[in-house]
């Protein structure tokens, strides 16, 4: 990790991402803060082109993305152009669709319908990544949903995006979680967990509990190559989150 891969997810941003005019004011603070590039999701809808144009006009890259599953399976020319057009090698799924959710035989049917849409990315240089929440930590017959989505999916064509929060949420170790991807993972979600009230919070880097020293050097030993921060929910103006996060982090360059 050094500064210059330490991305902003713009979901932290979303309420500030509805409009052309609020997208540019946005992605002006964020290189302000210092970040040097962005995770486009949750914003407006805004076009591929003048994305484009604001994103290189602040000086920002756009490393990865979220999409619908629609989007993919749907709409898969389309997508692959947006992604080309942003130099986006890799695109994010945020969620595994609901139907696919309550069962082992679920998420072995949506592990391949996803590997094959990677498969589909590859032949366009792009690279198919998963995000998770804590649901997928649920087991069926012993497998989690997540060693479901690990062990059906093609390892060249199914990538992760593991999320730090919701992994511990899930009752596993980040840091063997993110061992248990190596090689498979080029895009990470760094979130910290704060107990507040006896309630588990979202939290900047560095304010809560989770060990990000050992989270930074299992991704630097597994290959990672983008870091983006991400905080569903701030308790104070997300910019100010994303600044302190940013701040803290630059402790582990």
């Amino acid at each position: 990790m050094n500064l210059s891969t330490i991305a902003a997810q713009l979901y932290t941003l979303r309420d500030y991402c509805k409009t052309e005019a609020d997208l540019e004011q946005t992605l002006r603070k964020v290189k302000e803060i210092g970040y040097k590039a962005v995770q486009v999701s949750g914003i407006g809808p805004i076009a591929p082109e003048k994305v484009k144009e604001l994103a290189d006009a602040a000086g920002l890259r756009i490393c990865a993305t979220h999409v619908g599953f629609d989007a993919l399976a749907d709409d898969f020319d389309n997508t692959v152009q947006k992604h080309k057009l942003w130099n986006c090698k890799y695109v994010g799924l945020g969620s595994i669709p609901e139907e696919y959710r309550t069962s082992a035989e679920g998420y072995a049917t949506f592990a391949k319908k996803a590997s094959e849409i990677g498969k589909k990315l590859k032949e366009h240089d792009l690279q198919f990544i998963y995000h998770n929440h804590q649901f997928e930590y649920q087991k069926y017959d012993g497998r989690t949903g997540m060693d479901i989505l690990r062990e059906e999916s093609d390892p060249s064509a199914f990538g992760f995006e593991l999320d730090t929060y919701w992994v511990h949420v899930g009752g596993v170790n980040p840091v063997e979680a993110i061992h248990q991807v190596k090689g498979r993972m080029g895009v990470v979600h760094l979130k910290d967990l704060e107990i507040i009230d006896h309630k588990q919070v979202f939290a900047e880097i560095g304010q809560g509990n989770l060990n990000f020293k050992a989270i930074i050097d299992a991704c630097r030993e597994t290959g990672v190559e983008w870091f983006v921060v991400e905080q569903d929910v701030c308790r104070r103006d997300p910019f100010e989150s994303l600044a302190i996060s940013f701040q803290n982090l630059k402790q582990y360059i």
